[in-house]
């Protein structure tokens, strides 16, 4: 059985989500910006929820998942880097942005600190928490059967699994990118997909599946 711990419902996955999503802003400092980044398609959600005044700037969209749910409601993206980390994302960054005013909407909690990241780089970065992740709990017989292939689609999703469930030695993890590889424990069977989309998670599942 393929389990996805995502929100989202997907034909032929186990639905099991691990996060609840939760608004801790009423209004957006737009004053200080010229240019919006999102790193998540959530963020992009919970601005909309609080601000629809969003959509009039344009926006740095981190992750084909996060630029596609602009575009979807009806923003602009302006840059879509393929690399969320690393010194080409930075010197992309200082390259066309020097000159903006940059004002991250993210979550409380991120895995990656990409404003001291890319201070070191000189690219001043304003940011804004507008909202916050919560683990959701499961008993004993939600937990996978043996020989479940599981989609880890964000490093919260391996937190807030590990809070509910104890691994089991069958199991194998499919990650949606690097980053969240950085927080398996390595005594976890896993892959990688190919691309950092959850479709492309199902599908590297079902190839394991299958073998």
């Amino acid at each position: 059985m393929i389990y996805l711990l995502s929100p989202l419902i997907k034909e032929g996955t186990v639905s099991l989500p691990m996060i609840e999503f939760s608004l801790v802003a009423d209004k957006i400092d737009f004053f200080s910006c010229d240019t919006l980044m999102f790193t998540s398609k959530q963020a992009v959600v919970s601005a909309d929820a609080i601000d629809e005044k969003w959509k009039e700037y344009p926006c740095v969209a981190i992750g084909g998942a996060t630029k596609k749910k602009i575009e979807e409601l009806g923003g602009e993206v302006i840059y879509h880097p393929k690399e969320f980390y690393g010194e080409a994302l930075a010197k992309d960054i200082k390259k066309s942005f020097s000159d903006k005013k940059l004002l991250y909407l993210r979550p409380k909690e991120v895995s990656f600190d990409s404003k001291a990241y890319l201070e070191k780089n000189a690219i001043a970065l304003e940011e804004q928490i507008i909202y916050e992740t919560s683990c959701m709990k499961y008993t004993k017989k939600h937990k996978p059967k043996e020989n479940a292939i599981i989609i880890f689609t964000s490093p919260s999703t391996i937190n807030c699994f590990f809070k509910n469930f104890e691994w089991d030695s069958s199991y194998t993890a499919v990650l949606i990118g690097n980053a969240t590889k950085e927080h398996l424990p390595n005594y976890c069977k896993f892959v990688v997909a190919d691309e950092p989309l959850i479709n492309s998670c199902i599908r590297k599942a079902i190839e394991i599946e299958k073998k």
